[in-house]
């Protein structure tokens, strides 16, 4: 007896809603495993992360960050989701998500102390076209000299990294610092802050910019010619280009919307929970938002509750880490396993596993 893949005729609708729930079980199980080989209570890790900030003793305080954890992934997801759909890499979101932190900052700085109701209007801007413009440079390159996107937006996170710290020790620094590397803090400016809409809500302007991000998807892609364009590009190349489809402008658009909305996350992320411009601002959320996005099945309802999925395992592993004593490093394995299960058992989605007689021996 033998098992063996046979290609399904079609992917299989069950298994592609099935495959997302099956792979954060198959995460819990592994998950628990590497806690038990770090000496610790395996069930107690998976609750501490899952429970406690849900039904906890200070779940009441631990909520709202669901809100303020999941909004830059859902933004971010959201637009690189438009560009997977329609076969357009871009694994440079991180980066997006500095410049536009960066750009958010640099016009709040620039009209600090005054305070005036047209400045975060503006922060919100210009975070949105330093993603964009930092979104088209591997755009552009792909058209003009057919380099790889996905290499090109992943080199560009490293540039913006050195681009963070050398605006945190230099022209952002803050003078009233006594020398500490990092720009004012922007809580402190009444018209730069993203505060809370509702106090202790976690809702701020970057939740809303995220809930609208999820609605626009949604009517793009179901309801719009450009979404078709979109979902056509991906699932039959070929066909997209006899049915008159411009793979140049949809790169353009795609790679541009994205970098968009992920500076948009980061001007968001910079003007409310961070606060400043400081060297280890960049957490990993663009990175994050892949895993989200898949994880979400690329549908814009679904990134939106795989990113309070991983928001919650953001939550749940700093509480794991101060209560249990967990690593981090075990906590960003644990997330990381999600993508890894869920490309695992994405393989059923379009085979079936088959069990196989050996043939006797004559």
């Amino acid at each position: 007896m033998k098992l063996q893949l046979e290609k399904r005729p079609q992917p299989s609708r069950r298994w592609i809603y099935l495959s997302p729930l099956l792979a954060v079980v198959i995460t819990m199980l592994v998950g628990g495993a590497l806690f038990a080989a770090l000496g610790k209570n395996p069930v107690e890790a998976i609750a501490t992360i899952f429970w406690e900030p849900l039904f906890g003793e200070f779940a009441f305080y631990y909520r709202p960050q669901l809100l303020v954890k999941g909004a830059p992934l859902i933004l971010i997801a959201i637009g690189l989701s438009l560009g997977f759909r329609a076969g357009i890499w871009n694994i440079g979101a991180e980066g997006q998500y500095i410049i536009g932190a960066l750009s958010g900052a640099g016009v709040a700085l620039a009209f600090y102390p005054l305070d005036a109701w047209f400045v975060f209007p503006l922060m919100a801007l210009a975070g949105a076209l330093g993603g964009w413009a930092w979104g088209m440079i591997p755009a552009v390159l792909k058209l003009r000299f057919g380099t790889n996107e996905i290499l090109v937006s992943l080199m560009l996170v490293y540039v913006a990294e050195q681009l963070l710290a050398a605006m945190a020790l230099g022209p952002m620094k803050n003078p009233d610092g006594m020398g500490f590397p990092g720009s004012r803090n922007l809580q402190d400016y009444p018209a730069a802050h993203n505060a809370d809409l509702i106090t202790g809500s976690g809702l701020h302007w970057g939740v809303v910019a995220a809930l609208v991000a999820v609605i626009a998807a949604y009517i793009l892609l179901g309801r719009h010619m450009l979404g078709y364009q979109i979902r056509l590009s991906g699932e039959a190349p070929r066909a997209a280009r006899f049915a008159g489809v411009k793979p140049g402008l949809l790169t353009l658009f795609c790679l541009g919307t994205s970098g968009a909305l992920a500076g948009l996350a980061g001007m968001f992320e910079v003007s409310g929970p961070a606060g400043q411009v400081s060297i280890d601002f960049n957490v990993g959320y663009g990175f994050t938002a892949i895993i989200v996005a898949f994880l979400g099945r690329l549908h814009p309802v679904g990134i939106a509750l795989a990113g309070l999925l991983m928001a919650l395992t953001y939550i749940g592993g700093e509480i794991a880490q101060g209560n249990l004593g967990l690593p981090a490093a075990a906590i960003q394995m644990f997330q990381g396993m999600l993508l890894f299960f869920l490309l695992a058992v994405d393989v059923l989605t379009n085979y079936r596993l088959r069990l196989l007689r050996r043939p006797e021996a004559a």
